[in-house]
Parts: structure tokens; sequence; C-alpha cells
């Protein structure tokens, strides 16, 4: 399999490999993942030539850090790169207040916005103590519109804790880049409409964009991405099969942004899904690839739960597409005509 390409995050050197390793399955998202399989997917990452992990506090309340953490122990921590974000914060609880969430078989805690500069800092020391490194390369700012996942027509400020995180977080998080303790700053969201003020605000390395820059959405080419190139701003594209429908197609059940794919979204995934199977292309190698055209895409970062997950998502990243199957997208209408397309395989 070819060597992972790498990409600037930031003009100091700080670069990531095309694909990384997105954590939440390691946190047990929806269902649990068995610890050693969870051990054995982090190395076969490595082993595969991706040095890029993404986590966060918040996947398992601390679980999906402490596996990264015990995993890259016997890894050469130079050779890695670490993202992890602030934001919440995981408050203990007895068990018996223990709520269903999205993460299962997770630990007794809750998790709190917050987004004050003592929060920020206990939230780094919680991170670096779970996954026992004594730093962390990248940090962003997670959920600064408390995780919203909104359908069209839906408010994406209905929820916005845009001051309190440029008041208190981002001073704290600027101050420790400044000092050379993390490398890179950026903000972890779902959606693309807050980012176009974050990227004015502050100056950012990096945005890890969850979905909304796929081979499905290309809304942000109009405004945030020109704002983003003028700032030098980065981009991770976190959910790149828009949670699911980009990988399964337009089946029964398939799930566009955590929900229930609409009508009008099924329907063109089966355009898109017609296109490529002229082409004997699966969707989800169309899906991983797309982003990547983008100069300002770092990387892509697909969930994997399992070393075959993983293998699956390494042999669509290095799929033979040829040129003609991304012109034809483009001519039917199925991509935006602003988009850059990868070249041919």
């Amino acid at each position: 399999m070819p060597d992972l390409e790498k990409r600037s995050v930031t003009k100091g050197g700080l670069a990531v490999t095309t694909m990384g390793l997105g954590g939440t399955g390691l946190g047990n998202m929806y269902r649990a993942t068995d610890p050693k399989v969870a051990h054995e997917t982090v190395h076969a990452a490595f082993e595969n030539g991706l040095r890029y992990f993404d986590t966060a506090p918040v996947y398992g309340f601390g679980l999906a850090e402490t596996r990264l953490g015990e995993a890259i122990r016997t890894l050469p921590r130079s050779e890695i790169v670490i993202s992890s974000k602030v934001g919440y914060d995981l408050v203990p609880i007895p068990q018996s207040e223990v709520k269903p969430v999205l993460w299962d078989e997770a630990p007794p805690f809750r998790a709190d916005f917050d987004y004050s500069r003592d929060a920020v800092l206990r939230s780094i020391e919680g991170s670096l103590k779970r996954l026992g490194t004594d730093y962390i390369d990248m940090l962003a700012i997670h959920d600064p519109d408390e995780a919203i996942h909104f359908a069209k027509g839906e408010d994406p400020y209905a929820r916005s804790r845009f001051k309190e995180a440029m008041d208190g977080a981002y001073p704290a998080l600027d101050e420790l880049r400044s000092q050379g303790v993390i490398k890179a700053i950026g903000v972890g969201i779902n959606q693309w409409q807050m980012l176009s003020d974050f990227v004015e605000a502050g100056q950012f390395d990096y945005f890890l964009l969850a979905g909304r820059y796929t081979l499905l959405e290309q809304e942000p080419l109009a405004t945030l991405l020109p704002a983003c190139e003028r700032k030098g701003t980065k981009l991770v594209i976190g959910g790149p099969y828009n949670s699911g429908i980009l990988a399964t197609g337009a089946v029964n059940g398939a799930t566009f942004n955590t929900r229930n794919a609409p009508a009008e979204v099924l329907d063109k995934v089966a355009k898109l899904a017609a296109v490529c199977d002229n082409y004997k292309v699966p969707l989800a190698a169309a899906a991983l690839q797309f982003p990547l055209a983008h100069k300002l895409v770092v990387s892509v970062i697909p969930g994997a739960r399992s070393v075959e997950e993983l293998e699956q998502n390494l042999s669509y990243l290095h799929w033979p597409i040829p040129a003609a199957l991304w012109s034809d997208l483009r001519a039917q209408g199925l991509i935006d005509p602003a988009a850059p397309l990868p070249a041919g395989g």
C-alpha cells in the first residue's frame, strides 16, 4: 500500500497524514469496542502509515483518550501527532445517576460545557494523564454550539457559546501555543456557519469540521473556505461519510448527520452511487478522496473500531478513481462546480 502523504497544518512544520484515525470508536460510540480490539486498531493504523490520531475527553467520558494512551505507549511518540479538545468538563457522578447516552459502557461521568480558562487548563491536565504523554500537539475548542445537529432550516446559532469560547478558551490556548506547549489550536464542530465567525475572531491553525465539506455537502465553499485561505486556517474533515450514508449508500435506515436521512438526501446519494457504480468505484472511496482535493484540507479522519474497518478505509483512500467519474458528477450537478476535483487515478 502506498505511503500516506503528509500535509502541513502550521508554518512551524507540524504536519499530519492525509488520513488519521478518528477516536469516537475507541470511546464506545453507539456500542462498546473491546479494549484489545481498540489497541490492535491503533497499532494497525500506525503500521499502515497513519501518524495522526484525533480524540477528545468527551469521547466515552475519557475512555477514548485512555485507550489511545495505552496503545501508543509502545509506539514512538515523536512520530505521532495527537489532537484533542477542550470545552467539556467531566464531572464524576454516582453510578445510580448514569443515564443512557451516546457512549456505551462509559465511566460514570457527566459532561458539562465549560469554556473558562480554568476549565481549559483542567481539561488539558486530565487529557495528558489519560493519554500518558507530556504534550498534546493540537487542541481544539469543542462543540461551542453545544453539539447541535441541526437539519435544513434550523438555526445553527440556537445554542451558542461563541463569546465564552473566545473570552476564555481561546486566550488560554493562544498563550500555550505562543509558549510552544501546543503546536496548533483550532475549533472542532459539526457546522460551518459558526466557524465563519471564529475564523474572523481569532488566529486558528485548523478547524476540525465534522461533515459539511463532503461528497454530499459543499456549502462552505462560498464563504468559509475563502476566509480560511485568507487567514491561513487549514481543515481536518471528520465524518467524511456524513455519519454513515456515504458508506452504506441510500439504504433503508441510512443515517445522515446522525439522523435518518430525509428523502432528498437519499435521492442525491442514490444518484452519486449510480455514477460511482458506472465506474466500478465504491461510493465510500469517492467520499473519502473528494475532500482531500481541496488545498486547505490536510486530513480526513474516519472512525474505525476494528482493524478490518481501518483497512477498509485505507483501501478506499487508495482506490483508483478515473478523472471521468469526477467530471460526470460535476456535469450532472451532483457536486458544486467550484469544488476542486481529485486527479484521476
